[in-house]
């Protein structure tokens, strides 16, 4: 299994086949059996370094709401 550094890795790259105003959630970037492998633990600290990336970098996403789970739903922003 992978570290947490290497799932946000691969979560960030997955993000390069989202369309420009598309919402995501960090586990809909992985396949369903693919998450569910992942212990919960490390779910919830891939959440935080994933958010915490968003907000150190200018653009391309952005935290929108959470959902009624406490999961924090992105939006894709492309440059124009």
């Amino acid at each position: 299994m992978y570290d947490v550094n290497e799932l946000l890795e691969l979560a960030l790259k997955e993000t390069e086949n989202l369309n420009d105003g598309e919402v995501f959630l960090v586990k809909e970037l992985f396949k369903g059996y693919e998450w569910n492998r992942i212990p919960r633990k490390d779910r919830l600290l891939l959440g935080t370094l994933f958010l915490n990336h968003v907000n150190r970098q200018a653009g391309k996403m952005q935290p929108i709401e959470k959902t009624t789970s406490g999961q924090q739903k992105y939006k894709m922003q492309l440059e124009k």
